[in-house]
């Protein structure tokens, strides 16, 4: 949409240059060549024959600008692919067509201007992108401004805002009719020398060629840099143009030998990089596919290099495609919402200025009113006067007809004497009347009244009644309910008897097991008193065993006498050696004996005491201690 429009800028030039009687209307034959042209330099294919049919010449005449737009629309504008011409030759073109009929180099009137054709050419681009997109095309005094500053600082010069409202205030007048400059009055700023006096031609041409570079082919900064290379690794000086999509180097600052691109996209980056190699201020810029190391020749110039290419990376990823688009819009923005202030400010003037005025007219109302009060109470006072004077005049005759009245008065006064009596009379007899009939009215009002208590009576019985009844009917439900409750109760007092029946049978049960577990356990208590009675007395008669067969067996050896021993036996000899060898054999079998009765009663033990042997020792050993086995 966006190059659409600007394409159509230049074409409303051509076309306007091919009106020469100025009527709004061209030719058949020269729309069939702007055609031709605009084909050739747009790369369109198109139909030679279908072209001259097409403008083939008949009786309707030469074609405004609104017949030729739907052809230039359908045939030419919406086959317009971006990146497949070179717009510089399509201006070219339209300059061409245009310059030939509204263009005048000589400034001065002496042929000598400051500007070249190709700056002048550079010059109507650059207000082609900064114009309106209204026609005829004009560039706002604001445009003007910032169009005047950029060139003045690609010179380093600076211009006072006094200077340029006042060279703004010089062609102010048409300004003002048509609310911008047209290209040719722009143009005739810059051959007047008006604009920028003591500036040389070759100065300006070069700073119309960096201003042109910057807002038309998007080049947002360019100059000389180091470049490492990427197999080499040598150090090479290149210049380089940066743009929102790319950065281009060549082999010099003309341009025409290209070395290569390093294509910008969302994802890149730039990076400070140390000093090294003998290099300073260096820096990368690292794409997707391998990372690009540079060096600038100040820290300034690195810095405005980096801040550049990151400008670019934002517009990447914001899908911008011009720096200077994006900003000619907010400018546009900044002016139409100036403009909706300036026409707010406006209409606030007015409407004050209305309410001035209408308080104006009310102090003009108020005047009047105050007027017409005067008249009117001078009008009042007049007819008070009026008033009064009537009054005299009445009570005048009120006063005749009061004498009168007076008059007729005492003629009455006898009269009335008269009348005083007969009222006296009929007021006696109205005095017996109204007692008689407030004794009739209380009468009535007692027989109401009793009437009315006997019907209060009769429907305190009736509501009486129908509670009796609603409460008999309660009393029914609540006696169903209770009988249904009695009989819930009673079936559940059964199943509670027959539970507790069960659990009486159960506890008898568990009473008669918990007597034979008792009994069981007593007996068991008996039995191990027996066995640990039995247990002790064999742990003794082993013991003593024991020792006897001890001393038996200890040899006696020639000379030895043997020891006297204290026998609790009177009389006692000792057996012969073969007897004692007898008596040696009984001994240890009534041992073993002894011992595998021992064993009986532990393990009987052990399964009275659930398998546990520790009690029975326990008791044995506590009965050696107690017990202990008599010495021979």
């Amino acid at each position: 949409m966006a190059l659409r429009k600007e394409l159509l800028k230049s074409i409303w030039y051509a076309f306007t240059a091919l009106d020469v009687e100025k009527s709004g209307k061209v030719s058949k034959s020269q729309l069939k060549v702007l055609s031709h042209n605009l084909y050739t330099v747009l790369h369109i294919p198109h139909d030679p024959v279908a072209l001259e049919e097409h403008f083939r010449d008949d009786d309707d005449g030469p074609v405004s600008s609104q017949g030729y737009m739907p052809y230039l629309n359908k045939y030419i504008l919406d086959k317009v692919e971006e990146g497949a011409f070179i717009k510089e030759h399509f201006d070219e073109l339209c300059w061409t067509l245009t310059a030939k009929k509204n263009y005048r180099a000589d400034g001065d009137g002496k042929g000598h201007s400051p500007l070249s054709n190709q700056d002048a050419f550079r010059l109507w681009c650059l207000f082609n992108f900064l114009s309106e997109d209204k026609y005829p095309l004009i560039m706002v005094p604001d445009e003007v401004e910032y169009l005047l500053k950029k060139l003045l600082g690609s010179m380093s010069l600076e211009m006072s805002l006094g200077e340029l409202e006042e060279l703004l205030a010089q062609d102010a007048q048409s300004a003002q009719t048509s609310g911008g400059l047209s290209v040719w009055q722009f143009l005739e700023l810059f051959n007047s020398g008006r604009c920028l006096r003591g500036v040389g031609r070759d100065s300006l041409s070069m700073a119309i060629q960096e201003v042109y570079q910057e807002l038309i082919q998007d080049v947002l900064k360019q100059g000389y840099l180091w470049k490492r290379g990427h197999l080499r690794r040598n150090w090479a000086e290149r210049w380089f143009q940066l743009q929102p999509s790319c950065l281009c180097y060549f082999g010099s600052e003309e341009c025409k030998e290209k070395r290569g691109t390093i294509p910008l996209d969302a994802h890149c980056c730039v990076e400070v990089l140390p000093d090294r190699e003998g290099k300073r201020c260096m820096f990368c810029v690292k794409t997707a596919s391998r990372t690009y190391e540079m060096s600038a020749s100040d820290t300034r110039q690195r810095q405005e290099w980096t801040a550049a290419i990151q400008t670019a990376i934002r517009l990447q990823a914001e899908g911008k495609t011009s720096l200077h688009k994006d900003l000619k819009q907010k400018r546009r923005e900044q002016r139409e919402q100036r403009e909706r202030r300036r026409a707010a400010k406006e209409e606030e003037l007015l409407r004050l200025q209305q309410l001035q005025e209408e308080k104006e007219r009310k102090l003009q109302e108020l005047e009047l009113l105050q007027e017409a009060q005067r008249q009117a109470e001078r009008l009042l006072q007049e007819e008070e006067e009026r008033r009064r004077s009537q009054h005299r005049e009445l009570q005048q005759a009120l006063e005749g007809q009061l004498r009168e009245a007076e008059q007729a008065r005492a003629s009455m006064q006898a009269e009335m004497e008269l009348k005083k009596e007969e009222a006296a009379r009929q007021r006696q007899r109205i005095a017996e009347l109204e007692e008689m009939q407030e004794r009739l009215q209380e009468a009535l009002q007692l027989e109401v009244k009793a009437r009315r208590d006997e019907e209060a009576v009769r429907l305190a019985q009736t509501r009486l009644l129908e509670e009796e009844e609603e409460q008999l009917k309660q009393l029914m439900r609540l006696k169903e309910e209770q009988e249904r409750y009695i009989e819930r109760a009673q079936q559940e007092k059964q199943e509670l008897q027959q539970e507790m029946a069960l659990q009486s049978r159960s506890l008898q049960q568990a009473q008669q097991q918990l007597e034979e577990v008792r009994q069981n356990r007593q007996r068991a208590d008996e039995d191990v008193e027996a066995a640990q009675r039995k247990l002790r007395q064999a742990s003794t008669n082993v013991k003593h065993w024991n020792v006897q067969m001890n001393r038996l067996m200890h040899p006696i050896e020639p000379g030895d006498k043997r020891p006297t021993t204290s026998s609790s036996f009177t009389g006692f000899q000792p057996p012969p050696l073969a007897r004692r060898d007898s008596s040696l054999k009984r001994l240890t079998r009534w041992g073993s004996q002894g011992n595998r009765a021992l064993s009986a009663n532990s393990s009987e033990q052990k399964s009275l005491n659930g398998g546990d042997e520790t009690p029975v020792l326990a008791v044995a050993s506590q009965e050696e201690k107690l017990d202990p086995a008599p010495e021979n």
